[in-house]
């Protein structure tokens, strides 16, 4: 269980922060940057949240901010070894298999794709979008991260299945795709 009595810890204040090993890093580390960019897309959905929203899909909302969390850990623990145990927290393929099993399920009433999507529809299907944009940010920051310092294989897919997550949850919000707001290529050239 996470306690936590003092909020400021003065530690960070030279530009460096603390591992759960307890090594540190300057702020500006890659690793950092991909923690960063989880933390935000945890808060865009945090916000999307504040919408008129499906109970399946706050449920499956919900699930997500915990495992962002988890995954925020996950990244900021070093080494090599990315099995789960009592002093590491780390993403398992389970928590991958059921974002895959949720996108097949919403995407089977979804309208097959007949043009790109823009960002928008409905209030909560754009916040959404807004979250699935943080996450394919978090996932260019986590595979630089990985690149540099290794991280978990099954995080890196994690992000990566959670972007693809978070466009079917907006397709399925606008009224099944029905209230997609399609790219039309090249419209406004005449204007």
């Amino acid at each position: 269980m996470v306690r936590l009595n003092k909020i400021y810890t003065r530690t960070g204040d030279a530009g460096e922060t603390g591992l759960v090993d307890g090594s540190r890093l300057p702020k500006y580390a890659p690793r950092m940057a991909a923690i960063g960019d989880v933390d935000e897309v945890n808060s865009a959905i945090g916000v999307a949240l504040t919408h008129e929203l499906p109970d399946d899909a706050r449920a499956m909302l919900a699930r997500i901010q915990n495992e962002l969390f988890d995954l925020g850990a996950d990244f900021a623990t070093p080494g090599p070894d990315y099995a789960p145990s009592d002093m590491s927290l780390r993403i398992v393929p389970a928590q991958v298999e059921r974002l895959e099993r949720e996108i097949d399920a919403m995407n089977e009433s979804l309208e097959p794709l007949r043009s790109f999507i823009l960002p928008g529809g409905g209030a909560g299907a754009a916040a959404i979008h807004l979250a699935r944009a943080i996450c394919r940010r978090a996932e260019r920051a986590a595979v630089a991260a990985d690149r540099d310092a290794g991280l978990n294989p099954v995080g890196l897919a994690y992000i990566n299945r959670l972007s693809d997550h978070l466009f079917v949850l907006a397709r399925f919000l606008n009224l099944g795709g029905a209230g997609d707001v399609l790219w039309k290529p090249g419209a406004t050239r005449a204007d």
